[in-house]
């Protein structure tokens, strides 16, 4: 579960169906998390069905790629809230969103108007 602020942007309320799977690239995730949107990741967590917590103790480089693959292994479609741009470092939105078309798998992409990196 990546969780980054998007100014302009506002996740709604999950519908009653659908299912969110959580995939925590390592233990202390949350320590990664801007301030400004822990509660969003606390909600989000909350609201998880299932998580996945993947064996590194910090975030980072190698836990970001291993959690963009398990979340990939398990999705049948990638919705992704990206702005096009390259990416920041390896297991960003970008690396995500290639892996899953070289997969062959369906990928969305969302950025609504005026939203903007925070």
């Amino acid at each position: 579960m990546r969780v980054m602020p998007v100014r302009g942007w506002r996740h709604g309320p999950l519908r009653d169906e659908a299912k969110l799977r959580a995939v925590l690239p390592a233990r202390r995730y949350r320590d990664s998390v801007p301030a400004a949107a822990r509660r969003t990741y606390d909600l989000l967590l909350g609201k998880a069905g299932q998580v996945v917590l993947l064996p590194f103790d910090e975030a980072g480089a190698p836990a970001y790629l291993a959690a963009a693959e398990a979340m990939l292994e398990a999705a049948d479609e990638l919705v992704a809230v990206w702005d096009g741009g390259p990416p920041a470092g390896p297991g960003g939105t970008a690396d995500v969103v290639a892996m899953a078309r070289r997969a062959g798998k369906p990928v969305r992409v969302i950025w609504p108007p005026g939203s903007m990196r925070a």
